[in-house]
């Protein structure tokens, strides 16, 4: 490489100068100034330092977002953590529920909508929801006889519909909810009551009959007198199941005990409603339960005395069937003539 010495002493304050031969000295305002030899560059030359200007590249003319016709060159930018776009599905529900007192509009894939949907769809199979009690077979919702209201079958209770069996309908229209303080007709509804359990009341009304032969027109004297021959025989010949038969001879023992506590059994039974029927305002059939606190309390108050099949529930169903509480609905007619008609009495 070229090499430019500048030495300094320090006795004679001298410069020493040491050039290469390929630069001159020249003086400048009366200054020495290092200059090169000239501006061409040999190859063959020693020295390897090479000056050369920057290379020119052709220019190039950026580019700007907007173009001349200010329009905005837009690339799409999809983050990583971003999901995958899927097409939204349209609804497959396209109806739109029209109503006298309401519209449901639908928009096409609104979640709201395919919901609203939904619970209209549910009030319209709660509608249709009746008892199974006394249907003969299970048919489908009847839409001309719940729109015909003048028609007596629309105005009884929602579990007698046209497929009802004649035999329940007679019941429900001249028996059930109607109050009863008779103790051989209160022993007979209960035993029925317990039959129908796992059955239903039309299959255990046709065979009322059989029961009243089997258990002696339900005279709780003679059947606490059955001995186990009597038992077995009466399950054998009646098809009623053993252990029923021993169930019913059972109560009819405690059925004598409240005799001897109470005077009667109806007034052990009357008791518990202080002699006067419950009143309900049920609009529909199922609004009623299946059980409530006071048949719970009787059935606790049972089942210490010693009944058998007594369960909350199978109490309710015998409080409705013996008038201790009135469950027909509001736009039954029978609900106000059961309210006013005479007591069954001994």
């Amino acid at each position: 490489m070229c090499s430019y010495k500048f030495k300094k002493r320090g006795g004679g304050g001298g410069v020493v100068v040491d050039i290469s031969s390929q630069s001159v000295l020249s003086h400048i305002n009366g200054r020495p100034v290092l200059q090169p030899y000239n501006n061409s560059h040999k190859k063959n030359n020693t020295c390897n330092f090479k000056i050369s200007p920057p290379p020119i590249s052709p220019k190039i003319k950026k580019v700007n977002v907007l173009n001349t016709s200010n329009e905005k060159i837009m690339t799409p930018k999809i983050p990583k953590s971003s999901p995958p776009i899927s097409p939204k599905i349209k609804s497959p529900i396209k109806k739109v529920k029209n109503d006298s007192s309401f519209m449901i509009a639908e928009v096409a894939g609104s979640i709201a909508a395919a919901r609203r949907e939904q619970v209209a769809n549910m009030q319209v199979q709660r509608k249709q929801r009746i008892a199974h009690y006394g249907r003969t077979n299970s048919a489908k919702f009847n839409a001309a006889a719940a729109v015909d209201s003048t028609s007596r079958e629309a105005k009884r209770c929602s579990f007698i519909t046209p497929n009802s069996d004649p035999i329940y309908i007679a019941y429900h229209d001249e028996e059930w909810g109607v109050p009863v303080h008779d103790d051989n007709l209160l022993f007979e509804l209960l035993v029925l009551t317990v039959a129908q359990v796992g059955s239903d009341w039309t299959s255990v009304l046709k065979r009322r009959q059989d029961f009243r032969d089997a258990f002696s027109g339900f005279d709780a004297e003679i059947v606490a007198k059955y001995n186990e021959k009597k038992i077995n025989s009466t399950s054998i010949e009646y098809g009623i199941e053993l252990s029923q038969v021993r169930g019913v001879v059972d109560n009819s023992k405690r059925i004598l005990e409240m005799k001897k506590q109470f005077g009667s059994f109806h007034k052990y039974l009357w008791g518990f409603v202080s002699n006067k029927p419950i009143k309900t305002q049920y609009k529909a059939c199922n609004k009623i339960p299946v059980k409530t606190s006071k048949s719970e309390t009787m059935s606790k108050d049972m089942v210490k005395k010693g009944f058998r099949y007594v369960g909350p529930t199978i109490i309710h169903s015998f409080m409705q069937a013996v008038g201790l509480t009135n469950d027909h609905t509001i736009t039954c007619p029978r609900h106000v003539q059961c309210a006013t008609q005479k007591p069954i009495a001994m």
